[in-house]
């Protein structure tokens, strides 16, 4: 990482306080060192794609996800999405069948998409709670000030936007979701994607048509999810 910031304008200028708190610094100097040492993912341009494509004030939707993808090749720093021309993993492909069946998609077209790119365009920020792993090490970067950074970004949201949409897909997700503020947005709750858990609740939420649903009371243009 650059000694400063690389990350869209908007966001540099939202976030401005937490990169010059202690805690982002020693986060800092962890990230570039393991860089340094190992092999980690997404690669380093990669680390903040998900505000880079999302400015501050064009976001409509929040999807919550927990760790990068640490195989070589599928992290691009969007939750959730893997880099073109990758397998998808299980939870997108759930993902993928959930929104198929929420809005009449066809599966075979959405699983062409698995960069989840043009979702991003359309103000859906995907969001992982921690922006950076080792390689085949999952969870291998938590609890080294991701977590606290990524919290200060949702209690901006919901602080000073109105009327998103939060998309919380497990328990670790919804533990996040402490910091947003109910009364001024939509939070969609349900079991995560994962093939343990998706039998328990997610297949079937909806939360595809109940975000679009939202969108639209309020005067929003719905997200084109294909």
């Amino acid at each position: 990482m650059e000694k400063e910031v690389q990350i869209e304008a908007s966001w540099k200028a939202v976030l401005k306080d937490e990169f010059g708190k202690d805690y982002f610094k020693m986060l800092r100097e962890f990230v570039k060192s393991e860089y340094l040492h190992g092999i980690v993912y997404p690669p380093p341009k990669n680390i903040f794609r998900a505000f880079d494509l999302c400015p501050f004030d064009k976001i409509q939707v929040v999807i919550l996800g927990q760790d990068p993808y640490h195989g070589p090749n599928q992290a691009n720093g969007l939750c959730f999405a893997v880099s073109e021309g990758q397998r998808l993993p299980p939870s997108l492909q759930n993902i993928f069948k959930e929104l198929s069946a929420d809005c009449s998609l066809p599966f075979e077209a959405l699983a062409k998409k698995g960069n989840l790119e043009h979702w991003s365009k359309q103000g859906v920020l995907l969001l992982n709670a921690t922006l950076t792993v080792s390689a085949r090490k999952a969870g291998s970067h938590q609890g080294q000030g991701w977590e606290q950074f990524t919290d200060a970004v949702i209690r901006k949201l919901s602080e000073e936007r109105e009327n998103l949409v939060f998309i919380l897909w497990g328990n670790y997700a919804k533990a996040k979701g402490a910091h947003i503020d109910r009364a001024k947005h939509f939070v969609i709750e349900s079991p995560h994607p994962s093939p343990f858990s998706a039998y328990n609740g997610f297949f079937g939420s909806k939360p595809f048509s109940k975000t679009n649903d939202y969108l639209s009371a309020h005067s929003k243009k719905p997200i084109d999810w294909l």
